[in-house]
C-alpha cells in the first residue's frame, strides 16, 4: 500500500494518531477539535505548566470548552507531553508555535526552527507535517523543509508529506472558531495535499481550500492581516484629520457603512494589537526587500498604525489642558489593557505603548482591567486596580478608554470622571457626553 493510501485509510478509520506542537492560542484549540472529531491527539510544548494543565483538564484558552477538554482528556483521547521523542507515535503533526518580531523588526523565525528540529529528529516515515504559524512565504520550503530533511535523513515527498495551513485564530470570536473557520491548506505534491487537506476535512466544518503550493498558502496569510492593516491604518488617519478639522470620525464611520457595497467598515483606535495583525506585514516587507521591491503603501499604514500610542498620549495632555491641567504630574485612569474587548489576551497591546508615552510625559498611570489583574510589559509587572469604584475614578485626573469591554459600568465613569478620552467609542450609548471626548 502506498504512503496516500495508507494515510488515507488511517484518516477514514479514525486510527491516525495526531501530534500538535505548541499548545497556545493556535495550537490548543486545534488539538482539542482533532481528538472531538476522533483523532487520539497529543499535544507537545516546553512549558511544564501547560502540560500540566492539559493533562489535568484545566483550561487556559478562552475558547476553548472548559467541559470539552477535561472529557477529552478523561477519556484518553488528549493528553500532553514536553518529551518530543514521542512525535514518532504520530502519524500527522501540526506546528503551531509562535512568529514574533525580533528587536530590529524583523522576522524572528527560532521557534520554527527549534521545533522543526525537535521533530525531524523524532519524525518516522509516513507522517504528515503542516506548519500553521504565520510567516513569510517561502518559510515551509526553503527553512522548513530543509531541518526536517537534515535532521530525520528523510525525504520530503517520498518518507513524509509536509504543508502549510495558515491558523484563523480570533480569540474571543462569539460565532467563528476553529471548528466552523474554513481553512487554507498548501502542500508539497499532489499526494501531500491530498492527504493534509483529509485530514483538516474530516476535523472542522468550514471546509478547505486547497491552494498550489505553501507559498500561496502563506502569502493569503499575509494578504488578510496586511489588508486589515492598511484599512486600520486609513481610518486611523482619518481620525486624525476629523479630530484636526472638529468631525466626529465614528458618525462618519456609521454614516458611510450604510452603504450596501463597496465599503467595509474599520474602526480607529489606539493601535494595534494581538498575535497577528501588527506583526504580519513586517514579514512581508522584509521578505519583499529580498526582491528589490518596497510595499510603500504597507509601510505607510504600518507607520501610522505605530504612531497611535504617541498620539493618543498627546490627545490626553490637550484635554487636560483644556482643565488647566499638565500631563506632568496627573494621575492617568486607563481603563483596559487587552488588545480588544472580552478577552485576557494582551499580547502586542497598545494600551501598554499608551501607558509607557504617558508615563513618559511625567503622569501617574494606573489601569483597571477586568480581564487582565495582571501583567508584564518590558520587564515591568503591572497590577490592575482591584475595583472600578467611585473614589478610583474621580481621583484621576482623566480616564483614557483604550479597550471598550463590555462589562465595565461606563454610567459610573461618566459621572465620576473629570475627563475622558475615548478611544473605541465605548461610551456611545452614554447620554450625558459633557466630560467625553472621542478619539
Amino acid at each position: 500500500m502506498s504512503m496516500k493510501d495508507e494515510l488515507l485509510e488511517k484518516i477514514n478509520n479514525r486510527t491516525l494518531r495526531i501530534g500538535v506542537v505548541g499548545l497556545g492560542y493556535v495550537g490548543l484549540p486545534l488539538a482539542v477539535e482533532k481528538a472531538k472529531a476522533g483523532f487520539r491527539t497529543v499535544g507537545f510544548d516546553v512549558q511544564p505548566t501547560k502540560v500540566a494543565s492539559v493533562n489535568a483538564g484545566h483550561n487556559y484558552i478562552g475558547d476553548v470548552v472548559d467541559e470539552d477538554l477535561s472529557n477529552l482528556v478523561d477519556k484518553g483521547m488528549l493528553r500532553a507531553t514536553n518529551d518530543f521523542s514521542q512525535i514518532c507515535e504520530t502519524d500527522f503533526i501540526a506546528i503551531c508555535v509562535p512568529t514574533p518580531l525580533d528587536a530590529h523588526q524583523q522576522p524572528d523565525t527560532s521557534y520554527i526552527e527549534s521545533s522543526a528540529k525537535s521533530v525531524a529528529e523524532n519524525l518516522k516515515p509516513k507522517t504528515m507535517v503542516v506548519l500553521e504559524s504565520t510567516t513569510y512565504p517561502g518559510t515551509t520550503e526553503d527553512l522548513l523543509k530543509p531541518i526536517l530533511e537534515k535532521y530525520s535523513g528523510l525525504e520530503c515527498g517520498k518518507d513524509f508529506y509536509l504543508g502549510f495551513s495558515p491558523e484563523r485564530v480570533d480569540p474571543g470570536n462569539l460565532v467563528y472558531k476553529t471548528k466552523n473557520t474554513p481553512k487554507v491548506v498548501g502542500a508539497i505534491g499532489e499526494e501531500a495535499l491530498e492527504c493534509i487537506a483529509a485530514v483538516y476535512e474530516s476535523v472542522l466544518e468550514g471546509g478547505v481550500t486547497r491552494v498550489s503550493s505553501p507559498a500561496v498558502a502563506e502569502m493569503e496569510k499575509i494578504l488578510e492581516n496586511t489588508y486589515r492593516n492598511i484599512n486600520i491604518g486609513l481610518v486611523n488617519e482619518m481620525a486624525m484629520l476629523c479630530d484636526r478639522m472638529g468631525i466626529d470620525v465614528w458618525e462618519v464611520i456609521d454614516s458611510a457603512k450604510t452603504k450596501p457595497y463597496g465599503f467595509t467598515a474599520f474602526y480607529p483606535g489606539p493601535g494595534l494589537g494581538g498575535h497577528c495583525i501588527p506583526l504580519d506585514p513586517y514579514y512581508l516587507t522584509w521578505k519583499a526587500r529580498e526582491y528589490g521591491f518596497h510595499t510603500s503603501m504597507i509601510e505607510a499604514s504600518m507607520t501610522v498604525n505605530d504612531g497611535m500610542p504617541e498620539w493618543v498620549a498627546s490627545r490626553a495632555a490637550r484635554i487636560l489642558n483644556k482643565h488647566h491641567k499638565a500631563m506632568n504630574g496627573s494621575n492617568v485612569l486607563i481603563l483596559g489593557v487587552a488588545y480588544k474587548q472580552d478577552i485576557d489576551d494582551y499580547r502586542e497591546s497598545p494600551a501598554l505603548r499608551v501607558i509607557e508615552r504617558i508615563e513618559a510625559r511625567g503622569a501617574k498611570v494606573s489601569y483597571y482591567d477586568p480581564w487582565v489583574k495582571q501583567c508584564t510589559y518590558k520587564g515591568r509587572t503591572l497590577q490592575s486596580v482591584s475595583e472600578l469604584s467611585e473614589d478610583v475614578i474621580s481621583a484621576a485626573d482623566i480616564v483614557v478608554i483604550t479597550c471598550a469591554h463590555t462589562n465595565i459600568d461606563y454610567d459610573l465613569v461618566q459621572k465620576n470622571a473629570q475627563a475622558i478620552l475615548d478611544t473605541k467609542n465605548a461610551m456611545k450609548n452614554i447620554q450625558n457626553r459633557e466630560n467625553i471626548e472621542v478619539l
